[in-house]
């Protein structure tokens, strides 16, 4: 087996692809024709983009978990014409693979949407808060669609808003108020969704929808339904989750070398680092003129 189907099912692991939407396109998006040589870094990042295409190519890296799909709708051709194309071929050229775990990674349990409630109410679970799934919860236990945090002691949105921004390290979120005490309104549920919740969220008994962009007419549904929203940018609500994804994707490989279902799968995982990207940053900066 290759060391790229080695690490597929090492993610697949960490986020069962079946946990996906069915709308999203994930797993093995790019297989190199061949291995790259001497590399044995996995670079992981939100978005494949030019700049960390450079990165991987200036690194010993023979593989990218790119969180979003970079083939998303249907390909007509495959050419040098634009940056996206450039980029997955200028990969397959090097050898090296991508691959994408995508909502099967917001939705599995202690994935990246478990990650955000606890920016929201802090680690204490089942002390200070609890969880539930927005939708149905999956088979065995392995987690379901969006989450819905309560806290067991109401606090002021004010304090909530400061609470993620410090949590994800921001300088700005946005907010829309659902009633006239604002940023002092009590609150003491929270749905979260990663990323672009406002299909998910809508509809949704809670005090504050919380996720990282929502329309405009969205946040007015969300408003005129008498729930706070609070927005952080599209993948601001998905970056800093990386570094979990590397200790995840660490631990499961070392419980691979430990006791191997395939020795010789094994093997191939040796000696493989996991690193998050420095080039991969939020596409918008907020300006004051």
């Amino acid at each position: 087996m290759s060391l790229v189907k080695s690490f597929c099912r090492i993610m697949g692991r960490v986020a069962p692809l079946h946990l996906a939407e069915k709308w999203d396109n994930v797993g093995l998006i790019l297989e190199a024709p061949h291995v790259r040589p001497n590399a044995n870094r996995v670079l992981l990042t939100i978005d494949l983009t030019p700049a960390v295409v450079e990165e991987a190519l200036s690194t010993p890296t023979s593989l990218i978990v790119s969180y979003h799909p970079p083939i998303f709708k249907p390909l007509t051709s495959i050419t040098m014409s634009t940056p996206l194309q450039a980029s997955l071929l200028r990969c397959a050229a090097a050898g090296i693979s991508v691959y994408t775990p995508h909502t099967a990674l917001d939705s599995v349990a202690d994935g990246l949407n478990d990650w955000l409630c606890t920016k929201v109410a802090g680690p204490l679970r089942d002390i200070n808060w609890t969880a539930r799934y927005i939708g149905q919860e999956f088979p065995e236990g392995l987690g379901g669609i969006g989450r819905v945090v309560t806290l067991k002691q109401p606090v002021e949105l004010k304090m909530l808003q400061f609470n993620i921004r410090t949590e994800l390290e921001l300088k700005h979120i946005q907010v829309a108020y659902a009633k006239p005490e604002r940023e002092k309104t009590m609150v003491s549920t929270i749905a979260i969704c990663a990323g672009s919740g406002g299909s998910m969220l809508l509809g949704v008994d809670a005090d504050v929808y919380f996720t990282g962009e929502m329309s405009h007419h969205e946040v007015l549904a969300a408003v005129q339904g008498g729930h706070n929203v609070i927005l952080c940018g599209h993948s601001n609500t998905e970056r800093g989750f990386l570094p979990w994804l590397a200790k995840d994707i660490e631990e499961f490989i070392q419980e691979e070398l430990e006791q191997p279902t395939d020795p010789a799968d094994a093997e191939l995982l040796k000696g493989l680092e996991i690193v998050v990207s420095q080039k991969d940053e939020h596409p918008l900066v907020t300006v004051d003129v």
